[in-house]
C-alpha cells in the first residue's frame, strides 16, 4: 500500500489549554462532544492529530474540525472517524487506510498520521 500522505504535529499542553480557557467557544469548534470531555493532555493530543491529518491531506481549505474525530477502540488504541469535508478529500486522494499515533509527555502532546491507498 503506497503512502499518500504523512502529517505530524506537536502541541504545548499548557499553552493549548490557556487558549481554550481564553476562548471558550474554541473547544466546541475543534472537538466533538465526545472528544471535548477528555483531560488536557488527551485534548492536546487530539488537536495535534487533527492538525497532522490536515497536513497529510495537503492542508485543504474548508476542512471542518468535527469531520475528523479521534475515537478510542476497546483496547484504548486511537483511530480516526472521518466524514464530510475530510472524507471527501481523503476519497479524492484515494485514501483507503488512516493510521494515527498519539503521545503526550513532559508537557508536550504529539501525533503522527499516515495515509495509505
Amino acid at each position: 500500500m503506497p503512502v499518500i500522505g504523512v502529517g505530524i504535529d506537536v502541541v504545548d499542553i499548557d499553552r493549548f489549554m490557556q487558549s481554550l480557557e481564553r476562548t471558550p467557544a474554541l473547544r466546541g469548534r475543534l472537538f466533538t462532544a465526545a472528544e471535548s470531555s477528555r483531560p488536557p493532555a488527551s485534548l492536546a493530543a487530539r488537536f495535534a492529530a487533527k492538525e497532522a491529518m490536515a497536513k497529510a491531506l495537503g492542508a485543504p481549505v474548508g476542512m471542518a474540525w468535527h469531520d475528523a474525530e479521534i475515537v478510542s477502540e476497546e483496547t484504548g488504541r486511537p483511530r480516526f472517524e472521518i466524514r464530510g469535508t475530510v472524507a471527501a478529500r481523503a476519497d479524492q486522494l484515494g485514501v483507503a487506510h488512516v493510521h494515527v499515533s498519539l503521545s503526550h509527555d513532559a508537557g508536550i502532546a504529539s501525533a503522527v498520521v499516515v495515509l495509505e491507498s
